[in-house]
């Protein structure tokens, strides 16, 4: 990979050959692909982007750290819609606001990006079988991917999974393992088996390629803009691995002059579920906590990847914010009706805690942002009723639903 100098760890400096199955560094900390940016200047410009009729993930080889000779991945992964919400923006009280919905990928999350990466590795590396753990949507995400490819997976999920999220991984033919515990629980079995049989391993907290998968909603969104920077990307944050993939996509660009500045960030987790945002505001090291969210995507207690994310909150002078599971249901209303974006609950989290921060003045009302939406509705059907309510349910009589529409005081006109 001639664009692609070394992994270095994020904790001891020590650099490692970037071959396909790297893992974490020998002291335990996660590796980061460093690039030679003045090479990828000479091959990589705007017009030959523009030129590029690519509509996926792989149209950013450039900054991508895979062989030339590796195929782009089957699905169809990436250059998901950017809307613009002008509605939404005016009622938070800022200047302009886009909506990147990234619910509309292949398995329906943002962890597709992630999920090619590691098919592309795997495929480098010779592996036929690959494996992880995950809340649901990583899991699904492999799941596919690796079907379309023609690899065997082996996915651990937390038994709480929701049945739409087993629903795909089933039908995807992967081996589904459902453990009986936490998050923590179900990583660790997915180590030690990964361990024992030598499968290639798609966790988080393992593959420093996966982040470099998920940096591509970053490089979209500034290309889908013109390259004209928004002052905030919101964003929800679980293990850490998305917000850092996002942060690495945007300085790859700036450090290659695509972009004159960088945004900051808003790191939104779940109030039940918050040791990123907690260790950034108290200054201290990350701390376990339980899993108390109906969000299950970012419903990670133990995050695998918090340094980068740490670091990426840090960098870019983020935010940080926490929102309750009535703010998280709230976001799915109302994403939907003003935008017409239907988002699980931990894909509208990002949008919850951007409109908290709007309501106590923490943004100015000059501001623009993204919000990003991480995965589709159809995936937590549950929580979506929860949220917006039972269907009117009457029998066919118009008497009768006068009366229903008037209990409601819905109105006719």
């Amino acid at each position: 990979m001639r664009n692609v100098i070394c992994a270095r760890c994020v904790k001891c400096g020590r650099e490692y050959e970037a071959v396909p199955n790297l893992t974490n560094c020998g002291c335990g900390g996660i590796l980061d692909i460093i690039y030679d940016y003045d090479y990828i200047k000479t091959k990589l410009t705007k017009e030959t982007l523009a030129n590029r009729r690519n509509p996926t993930m792989w149209r950013y080889r450039e900054l991508l750290p895979v062989e030339e000779t590796t195929p782009d991945t089957e699905l169809r992964v990436g250059w998901s819609p950017l809307y613009e919400a002008p509605r939404l923006a005016k009622e938070l009280g800022i200047r302009q606001l886009w909506i990147k919905d990234d619910g509309i990928n292949p398995t329906a999350s943002l962890k597709d990006r992630a999920s090619a990466m590691a098919v592309a590795k795997a495929r480098e590396a010779g592996a036929e079988v690959i494996a992880c753990s995950s809340t649901g949507n990583a899991a699904s995400s492999l799941a596919g991917n690796a079907a379309a490819a023609g690899l065997k997976t082996y996915i651990f999920v937390p038994a709480r999974a929701p049945k739409g999220k087993v629903a795909q991984l089933m039908t995807f033919g992967a081996t589904v393992i459902s453990v009986q515990g936490s998050y923590e629980d179900t990583f660790e079995l997915s180590r030690q088996a990964i361990e024992r049989w030598g499968w290639y391993n798609r966790n988080a907290a393992i593959n420093p390629y996966l982040s470099e998968g998920k940096k591509t909603v970053g490089l979209e969104m500034m290309e889908q803009l013109g390259w004209q920077v928004p002052d905030y990307i919101a964003i929800s944050v679980g293990d850490g691995c998305t917000i850092a993939g996002l942060w690495k996509g945007l300085k790859d660009l700036y450090a290659i002059g695509f972009i004159d500045r960088l945004p900051r960030l808003i790191a939104v987790q779940a109030a039940g579920c918050c040791p990123i945002n907690r260790a950034v505001e108290e200054n201290a090291p990350w701390r376990p906590m339980e899993e108390n969210t109906l969000a299950d995507s970012i419903a990670v207690g133990v995050p695998r990847n918090p340094d980068k994310a740490i670091q990426a909150i840090r960098e870019s002078k983020g935010l940080t914010v926490e929102v309750t599971d009535g703010e998280i249901m709230a976001a799915q209303k109302l994403l939907g009706t003003r935008c017409g974006v239907f988002g699980e609950p931990a894909g509208v989290t990002g949008t919850a805690g951007l409109k908290k921060l709007c309501a106590q003045g923490k943004l100015p009302p000059d501001a623009t942002a993204v919000s990003v939406v991480t995965g589709n509705g159809l995936k937590d059907v549950a929580n979506a009723i929860r949220a917006c309510g039972e269907p009117i349910s009457v029998p066919s009589d118009l008497g009768r639903l006068l009366e229903a529409f008037a209990e409601r005081h819905i109105p006719l006109k």
